[in-house]
This record gives C-alpha cells, structure tokens and sequence, in this order.
C-alpha cells in the first residue's frame, strides 16, 4: 500500500458526525484541560456519557438486562456501550481502546521535603517522561485521595510546582556536552520557600476537598503541565499541549461512541455492541486490575453477554466476528532527525491519522486489520498513512497486542501523528484529531 492512502467520498453521516476540524480541536482542548490525571478523565468522561443519557453502573451490583447505553468506571479505566434492541447471544462487539494516563512524576510518600530554605516535593518517575521537557514549567498536582472513612475525592492544585534547571553560569558545558539529569537528585521540584517543619503537602491537598491532612490515609497524585493547549502555526495548522498521548485517542472515541449512541445513528441500526475502553496504566506496562492486562473489559463483556444468557460457546463465537480498534500515538516524521525514522513510510501531520505496523507485532495489526481500517477510513472520508519503526531503532508498544492476546479479539493499531512524544508538552496537526473521530465512527457503525 502507498504511504497516503485517499479515501473515497464520506457518507452523509460521517460527514454529518466529523464536524470542523477546529471545533474539535476546540473541544479536545477542554477535554485535556478537564483531565490533569487519569482519574480526572474518567470523571470528564462519565460527565459527558451522562449528559449523553448514558447509566452508569457499579460493578458490584445487579446490572440490567435491557438494550441501552451503559458505562462503568474501575478507579481510572472507564468501560460504555451500546447495546442495540435485538442484539444476540452472538452479536459481535465493535470495541475503540485507549489510555488515561501519561508519563510524567507521581507524588512519593512522605513527599514534604526541602534543603537551605526551599520547599520541595518528592515524587518518583512515572512510566518514560523527557525528562527535559519538565524543566523550567508551571506544574500542578492532581489525582485521587482517599479518606480514611472510605470516601475519596479528586482534587488539583492549579500551578503549584516547577523543577528548576541549573543556571548555564553554573554548567558551563550544558549546550555543548548535553543535560544529563539524575532523576532521584535534579527532579524534586520546588513548590515554595519556607520550614519543612511547618508545611504538609498532603495537608494542602486534603485542604481542597475540604478535608484535614490527618484523614488521608491513600493518594494516587500526579503532575501536569498547566500550560492550556493552544493552536499555532501558519494558518492554525498546528496544535499543542500536554498529554496528547493518549488524551486525543480518549476524546476521539468517547466522541465516536456518543455519536453512535445519538439520533444521527440510531442504536437499532448498529450490527453489533459498540464498546469504548479507557484503560489506566498503559504508561507502565498495563498490568493492574485497570489496565489493558487487567480483567476489566473481559468482565464488562462477559456481563454484557449474560444479559442475553451467553453460553462459553456463544461468547467464542461473538469474540470471532468482533474487532478491536486500538488507539495510541504515534510519531511523525522529525525534520531535524530524519534518520531516526524509516526511510520510506514517513507519516507528516494533517495528513491523517496513521495504522501502526510492526513486524514483531509490538503493534496487533495484521493484513485484515489494515483492511478493516482502510475501509473505515474510505467510509469516513478520510486519508490515512502507515507508520513503521526504523530497523535499528525498537519501536514501543500498545493496549492492542494487550488486548488481542486476553480476548482473542482481531486488533489493530491506529493513532494520530505526534512530534515530542512523552514531553511535557506535545506536537499534532490541527485537522488529525477530527480525522481520527471520523474514521472511529465509521468503525463503530459500518455502512
């Protein structure tokens, strides 16, 4: 297949369904802005399923056996679905997958700190961040505490932390021999001046949900960048912001699934149970109880399942017609380090969104799922381009090997085209996120 592949004309209802490109850019940037951690994206996301008539269902009780839009939430994983009047023992699932989480520091226990008159955090790496690209930048803290009568809350400082770098006076080498930082004694940010004795950051956190230091008996804090994602370049063509992987994928399916679920697509239209996963921890490898690893969405299709009365045959035989469409980042070409990528399929932004392929399948697609998704992409009108690593250079992987290897379900990998992955601060083209939507659309809903 070539590098760019041009997609027939949309249908009316994916056109309909795409809306502008910087409408959802515009939207995508309220959603990051929504989300500093994982558990805060869940939170947004089951605010807008539920503004969507979604239920939300706890997982520890009965779950009704009608057709409908349902949703679950596992700490930060969120599973929804629409299951269409008629659906089968057999019916197929039509799953989007992505990730919540993204690299960058999480708050250590006992994390007040400080040496000659500043105020310090500890906090540990969390998955593979640029280390770099954290210096120098208004952070803030935000996650999930947990009280000790059971209850827990999410909460967010705002600005609050910066991990200053060293003063090019002091290391006179810096630009010509490179940065090097050791993460245990150059990464304990700042976040005032004053005595260790009389400070608490736990206490500051507690004291936003309204709660005293002293109940916290559990936190799952992270850091972000405060910085708001913004549209730049000539002509708008770019955008930027943090956690773009794997934030854009989160939006585009939780959109896609919305608008199946919408009157544009009624549900007794839809040939199989349109399933968007948000699973935590893909940074980090996945194996948690919410992560790709996980039992999570195996438990939701398996209960899913029983409300038509399933047998173990019937599951098998709904698994092997289902698909799972796996979005993540990927990178695009980089102008200044063209050789680090291969020398042929160099995917540029705007040009849509890419299938990921490896051949040691750290990416699950395979020739049918490059079919599935060139037709997803012609239904929705949208072009697409094929990413590959570099020979020398070992790729990274995804939910979808994950996912394919617990289900058994035919996967494959998609994303939009990033600069800067895993910085602070990440790179896309302004038209990509409403392209990847679309083409999640017509995934769900085949024509």
């Amino acid at each position: 297949m070539n590098e760019q592949m041009t997609a027939s004309p949309a249908s009316p209802l994916h056109t309909a369904a795409a809306g502008s490109s910087r409408s959802h850019l515009a939207d995508l940037a309220v959603f990051v802005r929504a989300s500093p951690s994982s558990f805060h994206a869940v939170a947004e996301a089951a605010r807008r399923l539920t503004a969507a008539g979604f239920v939300e269902l706890v997982e520890n009780e009965e779950w009704p056996l009608a057709p409908g839009k349902y949703f679950a939430v596992r700490d930060g994983a969120i599973v929804a679905w629409v299951t269409p009047e008629g659906a089968a023992r057999t019916t197929p699932f039509r799953i989007v997958g992505a990730h919540t989480d993204s690299p960058g520091f999480k708050l250590k226990p006992k994390p007040t700190t400080g040496l000659h008159g500043w105020l310090q955090a500890g906090v540990e790496v969390y998955g593979a961040p640029l280390f770099t690209s954290w210096l120098d930048r208004e952070l803030e803290f935000a996650g999930r505490l947990v009280f000790d009568d059971g209850t827990s809350a999410l909460v967010r400082t705002g600005a609050f932390l910066r991990f200053p770098q060293l003063a090019v006076h002091l290391d006179r080498g810096v630009n010509s021999d490179g940065l090097t930082l050791n993460p245990q004694q150059h990464l304990n940010p700042v976040i005032g001046v004053g005595d260790v004795a009389d400070t608490d950051v736990i206490a500051h956190l507690a004291a936003l949900a309204g709660r005293a230091g002293s109940d916290v008996v559990g936190y799952d804090i992270v850091t972000a960048d405060t910085a708001e994602p913004r549209v730049f370049g000539l002509d708008g063509a770019l955008f930027a912001s943090g956690r773009l992987d794997n934030l854009s994928s989160v939006h585009a399916g939780l959109l896609a699934l919305i608008e199946v679920a919408s009157a544009a697509v009624p549900i007794t239209a839809v040939p199989s149970i349109a399933v968007f996963a948000a699973f935590d921890h893909e940074e980090v490898g996945s194996e948690t109880r919410s992560g790709a690893a996980g039992p999570f969405l195996d438990s939701v299709l398996a209960r899913i399942g029983s409300a038509s009365n399933a047998s173990t045959s019937d599951r098998a035989r709904a698994f092997a017609d289902s698909w799972c469409l796996s979005a993540d980042a990927g990178h695009a070409v980089h102008p200044n380090y063209p050789e680090r990528h291969d020398p042929v399929n160099r995917p540029v932004v705007n040009r849509g969104p890419l299938l990921k392929i490896n051949a040691n399948q750290r990416y699950a697609t395979d020739a049918l799922g490059a079919a599935e998704w060139a037709r997803s992409c012609r239904q929705a009108g949208v072009d697409y381009q094929e990413f590959v690593s570099n020979n020398a250079i070992a790729c990274g992987s995804t939910i979808g090997p994950i996912t394919a290897t617990r289900l058994g379900i035919r996967t494959f990998d998609v994303g939009i085209a990033l600069l800067s992955m895993h910085s602070a601060r990440e790179l896309c083209g302004a038209d990509d996120p409403a392209a990847l939507f679309s083409a999640m659309c017509a995934f769900l809903a085949p024509a």
